[in-house]
């Protein structure tokens, strides 16, 4: 069974939510969330307007919201229920978090030169099409304004990332149970720059960040681009 329509996200996070409601102290972009760069990868947030881009419960914009002055910053979610668990947690750090229940594309579109930064840390760049999330993140991002996100850099399996940009299905379950899948882009690094050009963006480099240990670690590619000035 293949399904868009259920909350696919439904289970993730939920045991996390219960016992740890506090503001993370560390913003990590790997893929284990222990080790490389932090935040400063964003550079100067303050006064800025930023968008987390698939936020889940929005531990990433909670932290960015308390340590680094932003003006705002906009915690972007298609799921419902990590919609429901991130406003459960943060809704008190309004207004300078806002917490947003959509999906990406729309939202973005509906923001036309707003965002100073945009970021996904495995989030909605992963699960969404970067021929339809590229443009419109380029159209949300003022001048000169900037995406940073992490992704894959191979599938957990130790498979390589795709050559072309298209997605493969991954294993997933309905809010019953159910086994479904959904569908993810892992992309190789060329491809990634090749997408991020054809949508406008200038300078963009990516970073390997290599795998720590773990039982389904995974090195990370940690993207950035600018909006031409």
């Amino acid at each position: 069974m293949t399904t868009s329509t259920a909350d696919l996200w439904h289970h993730y996070g939920r045991a996390r939510a219960t016992s740890d409601r506090v503001v993370p102290d560390t913003f990590h972009w790997n893929w284990d969330q222990d080790a490389g760069p932090g935040p400063e990868a964003l550079g100067n947030l303050t006064g800025r307007c930023v968008g987390d881009l698939g936020a889940g419960t929005a531990r990433h914009a909670a932290h960015l919201a308390i340590h680094h002055q932003p003006a705002q910053v906009v915690a972007v979610d298609a799921s419902p229920a990590q919609h429901a668990m991130a406003t459960d947690l943060y809704a008190h750090l309004a207004p300078r978090l806002r917490i947003v229940a959509s999906d990406a594309v729309p939202h973005l579109q509906a923001m036309t030169g707003t965002y100073d930064v945009l970021y996904s840390v495995f989030g909605a760049l992963d699960f969404t099409d970067p021929r339809e999330m590229l443009p419109a993140a380029a159209a949300a991002l003022k001048p000169g304004g900037r995406l940073v996100f992490a992704t894959l850099a191979h599938y957990l399996n130790g498979a390589p990332a795709q050559p072309d940009a298209v997605a493969a299905d991954i294993s997933a379950k309905t809010p019953d149970g159910e086994a479904t899948t959904m569908r993810r882009w892992v992309l190789q690094e060329y491809v990634w720059t090749k997408l991020l050009d054809e949508a406008g963006f200038t300078n963009i480099t990516v970073d390997v960040l290599p795998a720590t240990v773990g039982p389904r670690t995974a090195d990370t590619l940690l993207v950035s681009a600018y909006h031409p000035s």
